[in-house]
């Protein structure tokens, strides 16, 4: 069990509920505590094959990010116990809220093969972003994150709306030349929670569905904010959705590019389906552990 133990009183409880239904279940469970960056990386890379059984990560998107980066051809499944800001990972596998939902899915649920994405060789699970999400996800503090949750996202937008440079963004995709303020390369459907921009997009298949938001500035992304909110946001005039297995995002030199929640480049980059899968496991069908 990979733990981030920046987590609210509420998060700790919760993950102390999962330990002890995966106790009870008969499961044996050694956790270990990220205490900087590269450390889910590394600790999930020391965890042998012929040892261990499942790699658990209790965090949020931004961890599971993290482990990613340590897993070999041969690693054993992903489980997750979500307990960040707005767990996409946990919703797109179906997983329940519940301390035995959570338990059940790591004690015996059914592995699923999920296909990857990389930035500039950096794998990614769910999403990553260019343009005004980018520079947000940048802006907020993790003391921000702690005391607020995703509202420091909120806030920080608001902040941002009449100071982003809203320079266009030149984005190829599989050879063809588009242009966008803002873009999304999606893995997975779900953006930022339940929302989602990308509709197409599916983990368990290689590719992606990009969404371009072509025009730039305050109220053109209140307007985008506002139809993502309300689910609309792929059936606006001026948002493209576009499939694609290979894309590359200019624009402003050194501007941030972020991945499942956090910052992990800078312009230019090169985004791609990264060879071979992991196994991540979903929720059996419902019973009683025993």
């Amino acid at each position: 069990m990979i733990l981030n133990p920046v987590a609210g009183r509420r998060r700790r409880a919760r993950f102390e509920a999962v330990l002890g239904a995966l106790a009870a279940a008969g499961c044996a469970v050694v956790v270990e505590e990220t205490r900087g960056p590269g450390d889910a990386a590394r600790i999930a890379q020391a965890a042998r094959p012929d040892t261990v059984d499942v790699i658990a990560v209790a965090g949020g998107d931004g961890t599971i990010n993290e482990t990613l980066a340590g897993l070999g051809a041969d690693a054993p499944p992903i489980a997750i116990v979500p307990l960040g800001t707005a767990n996409v990972a946990a919703l797109k596998i179906g997983l329940g809220g519940s301390p035995a939902d959570i338990a059940a899915a790591i004690a015996r649920g059914e592995p699923t093969t999920v296909h990857l994405g990389r930035i500039d060789g950096r794998a990614f699970l769910l999403m990553a972003g260019a343009g005004f999400d980018a520079a947000v996800v940048a802006a907020v503090t993790p003391s921000l994150k702690r005391r607020l949750g995703r509202y420091a996202y909120m806030l920080e937008a608001i902040r941002r709306l009449a100071r982003h440079d809203y320079r266009p963004l030149t984005v190829t995709i599989d050879g063809r030349v588009h242009h966008a303020a803002s873009v999304v390369v999606g893995n997975g459907r779900h953006y930022g929670g339940r929302f989602s921009c990308t509709p197409g997009a599916r983990i368990d298949a290689p590719g992606f569905e990009v969404c371009l938001a072509r025009r730039g500035g305050p109220l053109a992304t209140l307007r985008y904010a506002a139809a993502l909110g309300l689910g609309i946001l792929p059936r606006l005039s001026d948002v493209t959705l576009v499939p694609g297995r290979v894309v590359r995002i200019d624009g402003p030199p050194g501007a941030p590019v972020q991945a499942d929640g956090d910052i992990v480049a800078a312009l230019p980059v090169e985004i791609d389906v990264a060879p071979g899968t992991i196994r991540v496991l979903r929720p059996a069908p419902p019973a009683v552990l025993a």
